[in-house]
Formats: C-alpha cells, sequence, structure tokens
C-alpha cells in the first residue's frame, strides 16, 4: 500500500470534526500532526502565553477563540499567522474581582488594528470587556469590510467617534454597545444615517444612559432592524422616545426592562403597530397595567412576555391575557402574582402557554 500523500489525508482528516478525535489523529505520526494542523479550521485558546510556540502549526484558521489574559502581541502574531481568519472572538466573563470598568485597563488598539491590517475576510469580532476604545474600532471598520457582526459590549471607552465609523458600515447585521455609557443622541443619528440603517437587524444599547428620547426616535430610521435591546437606558427614556419604536415594522424582538419611565402609551402603541413581533421584555415597568398588556390579546405573533417587578399588573390581567391570546407560549412571571391566582385557572393557563414562576 503506498504512503497517503499530504493532499488525500488532508482530504480524509477534513472529514472528521470531533476535537477528540482530531487530537488522536494527530499523534499518529509526524505527517498526520502536520497534516491535522494545516487542515484545522477552529481554536481554543486556553494558554495564550504559549500562542506564538503552537500557533504556526495552524496557519488556516477561520476561527480563533479565547477569553482569557491576551495581549497586543498576541493578537499581532494571530494577524500575521492565521491572515485567513473570519471569527476572532475575545469576549470575556466578568469576575468577583472585577470593576465594572477594570477591562478598560487591557488596551488592545494597537492588536485590533494587526487584524485590522492583516485579516480582511473578517465577518464576526467579539470584544466585549476588552477596553477597546475608539482608535480600535476605527481600524477595524476601515479595513473590514465584510463584519457582519461586533460584539464591543463593556468597552466604556466607545464614544460617537467610533460610531460614526460604525454607520458608515455597510455589512454589518449585529451590534453590541451595552455599557458603552459614553455614546449619545449623535452616536445614534450617526447609525441611523448611515449605511449601516440599510443592513442592521439587532441592536442592543442597554445601558447606555446618555441617550435620551431624541437618540431613540432615530431608530425608525434603521428599517430592517429585527432586535433591539433598551434595557436600563435610564430615565430619560420616555413614552416619547417609547412610542416611535412603533415605527419599525419589522420588530421581532424587543427589550424594555427597568425603563421606569415607559408605559401603557408605549405599549398600545407598540401592540398596534408592530405586529411581527414575537418577544417583549417589560421587567421593572412600574408604569405598564393591565390595560397596556390587554392591547397583546388579539396580537396575532407574540409568543414570549416577561413580567417580572411589573407591580402594576394584576393577576386577572395576566388571565385575560393568556387566556385570550391564540400566539402567546411562554410568560415569566413574579411568584407574588401566583398566591392570588386559582389553581384552577393557572392550570388551564397552562394548557395554553408555559408559565414561569422561577423570579
Amino acid at each position: 500500500m503506498e504512503k497517503l500523500g499530504d493532499d488525500e489525508l488532508g482530504s480524509i482528516i477534513n472529514w472528521v470534526h470531533d476535537p477528540n478525535d482530531r487530537k488522536l489523529i494527530s499523534q499518529v505520526c509526524k505527517q498526520w500532526f502536520r497534516v491535522e494542523g494545516r487542515t484545522r479550521l477552529s481554536i481554543r485558546v486556553l494558554e495564550p502565553e504559549f500562542l506564538h510556540n503552537f500557533l504556526p502549526r495552524f496557519p488556516n484558521l477561520i476561527s480563533i477563540e479565547a477569553s482569557g489574559e491576551i495581549s497586543n502581541a498576541h493578537l499581532e502574531c494571530v494577524a500575521q499567522t492565521c491572515p485567513n481568519i473570519e471569527v476572532l472572538n475575545l469576549n470575556t466573563r466578568k469576575t468577583q474581582d472585577d470593576s465594572d470598568d477594570s477591562d478598560d485597563l487591557s488596551g488592545l488598539n494597537g492588536g485590533i488594528q494587526a487584524i485590522a491590517n492583516w485579516c480582511r475576510n473578517l465577518s464576526k469580532v467579539y470584544l466585549r470587556r476588552r477596553g477597546i476604545g475608539n482608535f480600535g474600532v476605527v481600524s477595524l471598520l476601515k479595513f473590514g469590510k465584510n463584519l457582519t457582526e461586533l460584539d464591543l459590549g463593556r468597552c466604556s471607552g466607545i464614544t460617537d467617534q467610533a460610531l460614526e465609523s460604525i454607520g458608515s458600515a455597510n455589512s454589518l447585521r449585529v451590534l453590541n454597545l451595552r455599557g458603552c455609557w459614553m455614546i449619545t443622541d449623535s452616536g445614534m443619528a450617526m447609525l441611523a444615517n448611515g449605511s449601516l440603517a440599510r443592513t442592521l437587524k439587532k441592536l442592543i444599547i442597554a445601558e447606555c444612559e446618555r441617550i435620551t428620547d431624541n437618540g431613540i426616535s432615530l431608530l425608525r430610521q434603521i428599517s430592517c432592524l429585527e432586535e433591539l435591546n433598551l434595557a436600563e437606558c435610564g430615565p430619560a427614556v420616555t413614552d416619547t422616545g417609547g412610542v416611535t419604536l412603533a415605527g419599525i415594522p419589522n420588530l421581532k424582538r424587543l427589550n424594555l426592562s427597568w425603563l421606569v419611565n415607559i408605559s401603557d402609551v408605549t405599549l398600545t402603541a407598540i401592540a398596534e403597530h408592530c405586529r411581527k413581533l414575537m418577544a417583549l421584555d417589560l421587567t421593572g415597568s412600574e408604569f405598564i397595567t393591565g390595560e397596556g398588556i390587554r392591547g397583546f390579546v388579539d396580537h396575532e405573533s407574540l409568543e414570549e412576555l416577561v413580567l417580572v417587578s411589573c407591580v402594576n399588573v394584576l393577576q386577572s390581567d395576566v388571565e385575560m391575557l393568556v387566556l385570550g391570546s391564540q400566539s402567546l407560549k411562554y410568560v415569566k412571571l413574579d411568584k407574588r402574582l401566583r398566591m392570588w391566582m386559582p389553581t384552577a385557572t393557572q392550570e388551564n393557563a397552562s394548557r395554553f402557554c408555559t408559565l414561569d414562576w422561577s423570579w
């Protein structure tokens, strides 16, 4: 039997996707070790300090994930070694020792610039809590013409300057700006008036407390928006901005949690005009009452509704909605309401949708 060449062996290994199986393959001999590395398409980096040693074995990677400590030098190594990457996931999670803006000290702008310069096929970039500032974002958008998803959550150095570059993107579909507290209504205008408005489908601007009704009202210009998260955007968002959300015809998922100045006025407008809406989170909406909730009884698309900490919503309101709606499948509620809803009513309602009393 003739020895398999690298091309033939690579064609076979490409059919193996389980990480453990590929690890076993790489241990057969030097050739299999080499070819397995060249055919690997994704990798999760657990020990970035050894990145310079092992990364050259995987020159054809298209996806890299690293949640631990990482430096500009590491990113420069990634950029030069794996120029074909399409997905870069550097998202990190908050630990008990982290403050809300501890990530701002990581300073990866230089490394991100290297990635932008070398890796022109990037489509998805996740940089949550990595302290990326305006410079890094501008570099990324200057060269990343194929970006479809960008996560800048908790990068508190982001300002409206970065949003000017983001607004000019012509392929971005998902944008996360959660906790980027320095962005303002001016930044919203740059998103709404740029080419981004023709492609963006999901926008997260939760905890951006400098945004007011003026900024919210501009979002209706993003005509293809399907998912919007405004949670905890602060008291400057009121019904004045809330009712304008009804002008986003394709909206499917909406999070208005802890917007304390949103009331039934907004809810009525959304129920009447957002006919494609499938999920609505009203957690902590103190001014919402049964009047606003009942507006969804005849809604043909709403499947999920969260009413946690909605203190003015009564069990009778929930009962009327659940029993009257033809589309509702899931409702999350406060445990306090359970004691007021008769067991027979709960059992009857559960025939039509799931009642989640976990809160």
